[in-house]
């Protein structure tokens, strides 16, 4: 049996190799006419002729297209444009011919920029138009955006317009209503730049460093000083100068560019100590050649404590008037009054510790014989003199002779025979008049008596009377040795 072949199907699907060849051509046919361009609709061209006002774009399939030349050139600026130049536009209209917007398409690009400035959180730069309610308005190309006051700089702006029309970096912080609302900040930027100078600038921190650095702040302590990249120490008032600041604003104000030595760094507690007077001449290596005990000098109070006033001799050399070289008064600080801060005085220097910076002076009354430096007594065995009683213990009566010498009358030596007397006999301030019975100067103690006085007063007085009867009773003999002359002259006659 013979088998024919089927006739061919024409309803039947057509074959993959047809459906591709009929795809191709039908892309190629569409591909080859020209399509309509809408408004909104972003292109790139290339210049092919220059007009008065306008330029002709080719927008290569698409047909040739019409942009004013003011959105291209800018004579003021230098900016100029020629035929082969490729330009990036919008279409603005397409009812009388293609019309194209090259400012519109900057600013669409700058949208698209930003918004993906703030997805990668890669810096853009812009400029401070000016400053408005809370904040400035900056410009990116035609691109508005909103900068808050706070985030214009890692400190508080008090004159908002320093930033107007300046160019800065900034970091994208906020994109809404599809580039409507932009909020930028510029502090971010700085503060990473600090935190990288700040790695850098540790590393440099250490004891004995001298560093340069920038007054942020000044308080009634002390002054906090910024190294750089944000990292800040303490410049404690104690470390501004030699000599006693009181104020730190009279050393130094915000702003003020200085160089400071580093004294400590505490890692655990974040505190760096800085020093000024470091980096000067220390007054104290000079005091073994220009002061001596016994020396008598002018000086300033700078301060008064309960142990006695601080006294200000020169620069940087401090000395201290203990509480004890104060004559005693028998009333509790009473010689405070004396020695208020500011107060000028004349000063007799007992002691030097220039190692340990230390100096013991004592404070004379104006006009008196310390004060002179003509003191016209000695303490000395057998020296006759005048103290003040300073105080009572049960052995015996502390007097004060002068600023640094304090004797003990023991109770055999006062005169009492009761203890319960003394108080009584020598009032606390009052003068008493004592003979120096013995000095020991390497343990600073002098021994008086107030018994010696009054015997030798007493012993005075006797001698004094004795010598007065044998006056008189030379007088006497005179007198009758006359009388018996006259007599005997009359008897003759």
């Amino acid at each position: 049996m013979r088998v024919m072949p089927e006739e061919p199907d024409e309803t039947a699907p057509p074959a993959p190799e047809e459906e591709e060849e009929e795809d191709f051509a039908r892309m190629l046919e569409e591909s080859l006419q020209p399509k309509s361009l809408r408004a909104g609709e972003p292109v790139e061209g290339k210049i092919v002729a220059l007009g008065s006002d306008v330029a002709f774009v080719d927008v290569g399939g698409k047909g040739e297209a019409t942009i004013d030349l003011a959105e291209l050139a800018d004579p003021d600026a230098g900016v100029e444009v020629k035929v082969g130049d490729t330009v990036k536009a919008i279409v603005i209209s397409t009812s009388d011919g293609i019309k194209l917007s090259h400012k519109l398409a900057q600013s669409a690009a700058t949208r698209e920029a930003l918004s993906g400035a703030l997805q990668s959180g890669l810096p853009v730069e812009g400029r401070v138009e000016k400053a408005i309610k809370g904040g400035f308005e900056i410009r990116f190309s035609g691109q508005r955006a909103f900068c808050p006051i706070s985030q214009i700089d890692t400190r508080f702006t008090e004159d908002p317009s320093v930033h107007e029309g300046k160019s800065y970096t900034f970091r994208v912080i906020e994109f809404k209503q599809e580039g409507k609302n932009i909020v930028v900040s510029r502090r971010a930027i700085l503060e990473e730049e600090e935190q990288e100078r700040a790695e850098e600038v540790r590393k440099l921190i250490v004891p004995e460093a001298v560093l340069p650095g920038r007054v942020v702040s000044v308080r009634e302590y002390g002054a906090f000083v910024d190294l750089g990249g944000g990292v800040q120490g303490l410049l404690h008032i104690s470390e501004m100068g030699w000599s006693r600041v009181s104020d730190p604003t009279s050393v130094v104000e915000p702003g003020d560019e200085i160089t400071v030595k580093v004294l400590r760094v505490d890692e655990e507690k974040g505190r760096i100590s800085l020093g000024l007077k470091q980096l000067q001449a220390d007054p104290w290596k000079s005091v073994v050649n220009d002061y001596r005990v016994g020396q008598v000098l002018n000086g300033r109070v700078t301060r008064v404590a309960d142990f006695g006033a601080f006294v200000e001799l020169a620069p940087g050399i401090e000395a201290l008037a203990h509480v004890s070289t104060f004559p005693p008064t028998g009333r509790t600080d009473e010689w405070k009054s004396s020695v208020a801060p500011g107060t000028e005085v004349v000063a007799e220097i007992l002691s030097i510790d220039s190692e340990r910076k230390r100096m013991g002076i004592a404070i004379a009354e104006q006009g008196s014989a310390q004060a002179t430096r003509a003191k016209d007594r000695e303490i000395a065995p057998g020296a006759r003199l005048v103290g003040k009683v300073k105080d009572h213990e049960s052995y015996g009566v502390f007097v004060f002779l002068d600023a640094g010498n304090t004797g003990l009358i023991p109770l055999e030596e006062t005169g009492v025979d009761n203890v319960d007397d003394l108080r009584k006999a020598f009032l606390i301030g009052s003068d008493v008049e004592v003979i120096v019975l013995a000095v020991d100067p390497s343990n600073r103690r002098i021994r008086l008596s107030a018994k010696a006085v009054k015997e030798a007063t007493e012993k005075g007085e006797a001698r004094d009377y004795v010598e007065r009867q044998q006056a008189e009773k030379s007088e006497s003999f005179g007198s009758l040795a006359s009388t018996l002359r006259d007599a005997m002259k009359r008897r003759e006659k």
